[in-house]
């Protein structure tokens, strides 16, 4: 089992930046595919970025490539997602998952391949 539990987000305006992290317990230390994700209202999660085991490889969703850098400090495991160049459209809670250890998802942003969940950290951006 692994817990996962988010935290950095709240309030920017349009331009701005965050970072959110996202601290794993339990049954962490083997590592596997992490990603986050995010849902706005009224629409469908849609993964945001995913970082393999060790952080050798990342990915990214367009619409936040060359804004947005997910890592993974190497030790405790903590996640992490920077976000520079916030815009109003990135605002929805933020979702941090896990997949199962030792799979390798066919889409690495999809979220029916990662097994564990945060309860999510919103982000609200205002222009």
């Amino acid at each position: 089992q692994v817990r996962l539990v988010e935290s950095g987000g709240g309030s920017e305006e349009a331009g701005g930046s965050r970072r959110l992290s996202c601290v794993p317990s339990g049954t962490t230390n083997r590592a596997r595919f992490m990603a986050w994700f995010r849902q706005a209202p009224g629409k469908e999660k849609e993964g945001v970025a995913a970082i393999s085991p060790g952080g050798t490889s990342t990915y990214y969703a367009d619409s936040v490539k060359g804004r947005f850098t997910i890592s993974q400090a190497p030790t405790q495991r903590t996640l992490y997602l920077q976000m520079d160049s916030l815009e109003p459209e990135d605002t929805a809670m933020y979702y941090c998952a896990s997949a199962l250890y030792g799979s390798v998802p066919s889409n690495f942003l999809a979220p029916s391949e990662y097994t564990y969940w945060g309860q999510g950290t919103q982000v609200t951006v205002s222009s």
